[in-house]
């Protein structure tokens, strides 16, 4: 099937009655290769460039910043500090790629791993009818885009929670009516991503509304729906067993539990929020709640960290819950307020820190080898790299100056498209409230609609906790091609409208 073409459609036959004509002699051996290959080229040139393009990119970023680049949590994954922080099913991945290869090969196969999501992208988008050049213009933001580049050279999960998306997706998307087979298979994928990130739970729900919209009968969309979700909490319940095996806690992690203070706290009016004695001291400072979310959560001052140093675990969780819920309960509007205030910024036209946001720094190519905490990161970047494998940080200048200069001057997907992309989505989703939509305009719709969805999930749960530069990523590989199929149904519809001159 030519690439360019949508899923099942047939190639034209010669009329009953008459032979194929001979055509003229194809190449053999080496030669057909080369031809078949520049065939697919001259074809696919646009995304073959964009991929050449993110190809370099990936060389330059692993060349100049070796073995990789850490993080602050990157040792919760190399040594499990703070356990019960975050999911650890990176550390896994981590480890065994690392024992094969160091930690410079960890990096390499998240570099492979951008790529390979932008050709699943494409071929995903072709299968569903998308024009080729509007399908290759959806990888160009993964495949370009600076801050995926430093994360993809980061020793952080967040390269394979988004490659998890995109497999499950694509899972689902690749026909255009979903087997019970397809059905479990993306239910498990979507559901193993979150044990990478917790956030991937928001998954669940878009796959549902995708299964249901596609129809195809009550009895088989309900049975659809239920071996989704059994498969979707399979790798779930198998983390939780395991981590209860190992550390008597049945769950994904503390964050699920208690991560939204940050939120609650920045946004309460603690001069008249009625809370108990015991939770009083939980309420910030004006001062303190400038800080911002991430501060107030993790910060040496914040109010919640004499409760973690005095008090047993379990019940300054049950403190920090009960705050929530009274802030939440009491005060919405000022929640609401605040979570709507972060939600956009995605929309934003430049890449900045607003006040009390994460440092958008973290997330940026330094000139240097970046240490957050120069005299422990240097010991723990040194054990790690000796330990591992990989060599001694060191890093290439002249392709930090180049990197930092894309990064800062443009190479990333600006707010206005990410708006753009929105309103396309929106506009393809909500094709399918026609009743007797076009079948073509409804595959697109239909896959629209569950990127869409997912993009959305994705990103509203995780500024629910803060807003981070860094947890916007996912847009770029679901709210893109989302997009994309948007704006092709936008076209689709429009070309059958217009009569033919």
């Amino acid at each position: 099937m030519d690439l360019g073409e949508p899923a099942n459609q047939p190639s034209p036959a010669a009329p009953a009655g008459q032979e194929e004509p001979a055509g003229p002699p194809q190449p053999q051996g080496r030669t057909a290769r080369r031809h078949r290959l520049a065939t697919v080229l001259r074809r696919h040139w646009l995304v073959a460039a964009l991929l050449a393009a993110g190809l370099v990119l990936r060389v330059l970023a692993q060349l100049t910043y070796r073995p990789v680049l850490f993080y602050i949590d990157t040792t919760r994954y190399l040594y499990n500090v703070a356990p019960g922080m975050d999911p650890l099913g990176y550390k896994g991945v981590l480890r065994a790629v690392a024992f094969v290869g160091g930690l410079g090969a960890v990096a390499a196969v998240q570099h492979l791993l951008g790529l390979a999501m932008a050709v699943v992208i494409y071929l995903l988008l072709l299968r569903r009818g998308t024009p080729r050049w509007l399908a290759a213009l959806a990888t160009a933001p993964v495949l370009l885009d600076a801050y995926q580049l430093q994360i993809e050279q980061t020793l952080m999960p967040d390269v394979w929670f988004e490659a998890l998306i995109v497999a499950g997706l694509a899972i689902l998307l690749w026909r255009p009516e979903t087997s019970w087979r397809r059905a479990v298979a993306a239910g498990v994928v979507l559901g193993a991503s979150a044990t990478f990130a917790q956030v991937g739970e928001a998954l669940l729900l878009p796959a549902v509304i995708y299964l249901v919209a596609a129809g195809g009968g009550g009895r088989r969309v309900i049975g659809k729906v239920a071996a989704l979700c059994v498969a979707f909490a399979l790798p779930i319940l198998a983390y939780e067993a395991g981590s209860y095996l190992l550390a008597g806690n049945f769950f994904l992690s503390h964050t699920g539990v208690t991560s939204i203070y940050g939120r609650m706290a920045a946004a309460a009016d603690c001069a008249t929020l009625r809370l108990p004695s015991a939770e009083r001291g939980l309420c910030p400072a004006r001062a303190q709640q400038a800080m911002g979310p991430d501060w107030l959560e993790f910060g040496a001052g914040s109010p919640v960290a004499p409760y973690y140093a005095n008090l047993p675990r379990d019940e300054t969780d049950r403190l920090i819950i009960d705050f929530n819920h009274q802030v939440l309960t009491q005060q919405p509007l000022r929640v609401l307020g605040a979570y709507t205030h972060d939600a956009l910024k995605l929309f934003m036209l430049t890449r900045t820190t607003g006040a009390g946001d994460t440092p958008i720094s973290r997330w940026q190519f330094q000139p240097a080898y970046p240490y957050f905490d120069p005299h422990a990161s240097r010991q723990i970047v040194g054990a790690a790299t000796a330990r591992f494998g990989g060599g001694a940080p060191a890093v290439w200048r002249p392709g930090a100056g180049f990197l930092r200069g894309y990064q800062l001057d443009g190479g990333y997907t600006p707010g206005l498209l990410f708006a753009v992309l929105t309103v396309a989505s929106l506009a393809g989703s909500a094709a399918l409230l026609r009743r007797r939509a076009d079948p073509a305009i409804r595959q697109l719709a239909l896959a629209c609609l569950l990127l869409f969805t997912s993009a959305a999930g994705v990103m509203l749960a995780s500024d629910f906790f803060e807003f981070s530069w860094r947890y916007q990523l996912p847009a770029l590989v679901t709210l893109a091609p989302s997009g994309a199929l948007g704006i092709a149904v936008i076209i689709r519809w429009f070309t059958r409208r217009t009569p033919a001159s």
